[in-house]
């Protein structure tokens, strides 16, 4: 077997690679993969939760930035034919063209701080094609995901997440389960892509303009960070106070909001 060097976390990757076997097969039981499902990791680092997907007898495609950790990549797990590795940047991957007829893809990863929220946002572009997501987070990120109105962690993030997701907070990691410790504590969410939106916006893209209208200026009022949008009478017209601020209100209340914008633009 090829003997490989230890390889050293990289800073501009995010690299903080998971150790504790406690907390490893507690998101495995999280995922709790079946040998007829087809899931994706994305950054499977040297493999920590690479091999438990595998041991279920899925079909798991593997997708890794860092080109240094291909070969031992391959070295623990290319013989196995259920592994695929695809050598480049999730950012920039097609997702959907991993899926085969009727199937759904289960993604699994644990993200680097600076590119989650895009990434999850490409995603959201293509759910379609999405059971679920597993995901380890910089803690603040999580909460913001789960955020109600009236939290301090709402804003933007767990709107737009919410409108396309069901958002369920799993679990805390502490720094200690990573080499080398973060700063920060890490969370586990799942997020489910909703068949339909509980809350259906007419115009997708007038929901995410206005949100972040709205939060762009968090501290004032929505007359305020909304003008140029929609006026007060407008905002009153939807049952939503204009002198509230934008945490106040709730994502039903944000669609309505947007699909009223809709409406005028039409």
């Amino acid at each position: 077997m090829t003997e490989f060097a230890p390889h050293r976390a990289r800073k501009r990757f995010g690299q903080n690679f998971l150790h504790d076997h406690g907390v490893i097969n507690r998101i495995l039981r999280a995922v709790h993969a079946k040998p007829d499902q087809h899931l994706v990791e994305i950054g499977p680092g040297q493999g920590a939760i690479t091999e438990g997907l595998l041991d279920s007898g899925a079909r798991l495609d593997v997708i890794e930035l860092d080109k240094d950790l291909h070969p031992l990549l391959m070295a623990r797990f290319g013989l196995n034919p259920q592994f695929a590795l695809h050598r480049g940047d999730a950012l920039k991957f097609d997702f959907a063209s991993l899926v085969n007829s009727d199937e759904k893809l289960r993604i699994v990863g644990n993200l680097p701080y600076n590119i989650s929220t895009p990434l999850m946002f490409h995603l959201l572009q293509q759910s379609d094609c999405i059971e679920d997501m597993h995901f380890m987070l910089q803690k603040e990120v999580v909460q913001r995901l789960a955020a109600q109105a009236g939290d301090n962690h709402y804003g933007r993030l767990g709107i737009m997440v919410q409108y396309h997701c069901r958002v369920e907070y799993l679990f805390d990691v502490g720094p200690g389960a990573f080499n080398p410790p973060p700063k920060v504590d890490s969370s586990i969410v799942r997020l489910i892509p909703h068949a339909q939106p509980p809350h259906p916006a007419d115009d997708p893209a007038c929901l995410e303009q206005l949100v972040r209208a709205a939060f762009s200026q968090r501290r004032k009022t929505l007359r305020n960070t909304l003008k140029g949008l929609l006026d007060s009478d407008a905002i009153s017209a939807e049952g939503i106070d204009p002198v509230l601020r934008p945490e106040q209100i709730d994502l039903a209340g944000f669609v309505r909001l947007a699909n009223r914008l809709a409406r005028q633009r039409n």
